[in-house]
Formats: structure tokens, C-alpha cells, sequence
């Protein structure tokens, strides 16, 4: 039985029949296979005797036509999966919300880690890498680090801890700012 905020509504994945991590071309396969099944035309013979069967099928194919143009584009891809894993972390308790400022900074050159301690000694941690598969960029000003949306909004990500249960939610704000000097 489903319960409010525990309902999760049918993805782009789901109606393409496709995993989340799905290559571009997994996803272009599965697309083609959906939108032949769907395809107002091809049904209508096959439901002539079933009007509201049909009416259904022609919102299945805007559906499927809605998902491919969401998935196909890499920008777009990355925007919804940042927005579909951000209404998953709305159910999540964190232990306590961080900002940037209270994150320990280890420059590698390419990639940035940020951490942050936890009470049971361990770390919750995310890279700049990670980070960019949400949707999110760290940006670097000489020695100066921020966190940036791809809609320039606020928002966040709940970091699990690498040894306990525990979470925080890194909250990313455009006006905080870090220096990787002061972190290291």
C-alpha cells in the first residue's frame, strides 16, 4: 500500500524500460523499441473495438516522446537526474546540514574531494567528479572553491558516512565560497 511521500511516480527510466545508468545508446535502443508499441497509428487497428484502451495509448507514446527528449540530451539527463534523486533525498533524515565552508578540501588537481567528519571518526565525502554526475559544478577561482546548480537555484545532496548510518546534506549555495588554502 502506498503512503503520501513514499509514492514515487513512473520516470523517464521506467517508461523507456531502462536502467539509471544506462548508456546513450541502451537508452536510443529501448526509445525505438517503445515508441513502435506506442505509436498511435500501429495501435489503432489492433484497438479499434477499445476506444478507451487507445485514448491511453496516445498518452504512453507522448510519454515515451517526453522521456526520449529528456534523456537524449546529456544536459537535460543530468538536470532531471539531479531533480529525480533530489525528491528520493526529501524522505532521507540527515544527522545535520553543512555548507561548503564546513567541508575539508583535498585538491588532487583534476579532481576535488570534499570531506566532512563524523562523529563515529569516519568521513563523509563527495568529489568534484561525483558532484558533475549529479548536475552540480565546482567551480575554481584561483585558490577559491564554489558550489554551483545548473538552474543557479540552491539545493542539496545527502552524503552517507563511509563506516556509520549517518548522513549530512551538503547544502549548495552560490554565495558560499572556500578557499582550498584554508582547507587543506
Amino acid at each position: 500500500m502506498l503512503h503520501g511521500k513514499s509514492y514515487i511516480q513512473e520516470t523517464y527510466y521506467d517508461i523507456l524500460s531502462v536502467k539509471e545508468d544506462a548508456t546513450h545508446e541502451e537508452i536510443r535502443a529501448c526509445y525505438r523499441s517503445a515508441i513502435l508499441n506506442s505509436h498511435p497509428d500501429k495501435l489503432q487497428n489492433g484497438y479499434e473495438t477499445f476506444p478507451s484502451e487507445e485514448s491511453g495509448s496516445g498518452d504512453r507514446f507522448f510519454k515515451v516522446q517526453k522521456a526520449w527528449e529528456v534523456l537524449s540530451n546529456s544536459m537535460s539527463r543530468a538536470l532531471y537526474d539531479s531533480e529525480l534523486q533530489a525528491s528520493r533525498q526529501d524522505d532521507i533524515v540527515a544527522a545535520e546540514d553543512v555548507s561548503l565552508g564546513d567541508m575539508m578540501v583535498e585538491d588532487g588537481g583534476d579532481l576535488v574531494e570534499l570531506f566532512y567528519q563524523c562523529r563515529c571518526g569516519d568521513y563523509f565525502s563527495v568529489d568534484s567528479s561525483e558532484l558533475g554526475k549529479m548536475g552540480y559544478s565546482l567551480l575554481r577561482d584561483g585558490n577559491n572553491l564554489s558550489l554551483q546548480t545548473g538552474d543557479g537555484l540552491p539545493a542539496s545532496v545527502v552524503l552517507p558516512c563511509g563506516s556509520c548510518s549517518l548522513k549530512v546534506r551538503l547544502l549548495i549555495d552560490l554565495e558560499i565560497c572556500v578557499s582550498i588554502n584554508d582547507n587543506i
